[in-house]
């Protein structure tokens, strides 16, 4: 079998598996919608006010996307790695052509698409709960599927490195929040302490939140990166950051448990 049809039959596998497990794909989805009722409904936002939501609304789009891209991967990712190790199936999988990388591609390409799904639920909710008013940017894919790849990546780290399913979760969940809310994307660079805006730019997040606001909301204040439009920009500094945590988390997968 070529290493395109293994990872197309991995792919096919992943993807059945996901969707027998109805109380996943219900919160998967559920998450996110939960999400947009409670701050773009019933908070709503205050452009007038002070606080934490005194942006237009179109302004928090990265940040309700981000939500999936982020959390998804690394809670899944994560999880899925421990489980394998858990049940020896990696031990297994050596036993095969299906490589590291090809195995961690496949469950990449499963992500993209639940993903995929769940972000065209909440732009669509965005706009009819909170108003807001964006612009549909063709990038937008692009943006959805470095992301996945990115975090995909990172999830497969957490599943490499802690000793159980339950610590894969938890980890995601102890560096996926304080990214969600520290990267730009509820919180805007002006709310933080002046000594924390560098850091700000280690955050892989960052950059999906500049460039998808750049390309969705009319009133971004974006600045150009070297001479570069800010929607190629952080593009491209999503995607090599993405390249390098793919390949760190292929390589992360054990060849034996």
């Amino acid at each position: 079998m070529s290493r395109m049809g293994r990872v197309r039959a991995e792919t096919s596998a992943g993807w059945r598996s996901f969707v027998r497990r109805r109380t996943a794909v219900f919160f998967t989805f559920f998450f996110p919608v939960i999400l947009i009722v409670i701050f773009g409904a019933l908070v709503r936002t205050d452009p007038t006010g002070e606080g934490l939501f005194t942006e237009p609304p179109a302004f928090y789009v990265p940040g309700y996307l981000a939500v999936v891209v982020l959390f998804t991967p690394l809670s899944r990712m994560g999880s899925e790695v421990a489980r394998h190790r858990e049940g020896s199936r990696f031990e297994k999988l050596a036993t095969t052509p299906l490589s590291r990388a090809e195995w961690l591609l496949a469950q990449t390409a499963v992500n993209a698409v639940i993903i995929g799904l769940a972000s065209l639920l909440i732009l669509g909710l965005v706009v009819v709960l909170t108003g807001a008013e964006i612009t549909v940017s063709a990038l937008l894919i692009p943006y959805v599927l470095v992301g996945v790849v990115c975090f995909c990546g990172v999830g497969a780290m957490l599943g490499s490195y802690t000793d159980s399913q339950d610590g894969a979760v938890a980890a995601s969940n102890a560096i996926g929040l304080p990214l969600l809310f520290l990267s730009e994307t509820f919180i805007s660079l002006e709310q933080l302490p002046g000594w924390f805006g560098p850091l700000v730019n280690l955050s892989p997040l960052t950059y999906f939140a500049r460039g998808v606001r750049a390309a969705t909301f009319s009133g971004a204040q974006q600045a150009e990166i070297a001479g570069v439009d800010p929607v190629i920009a952080n593009l491209v500094i999503l995607a090599v950051v993405a390249l390098l945590a793919f390949a760190l988390g292929a390589r992360s997968i054990p060849r034996t448990d």
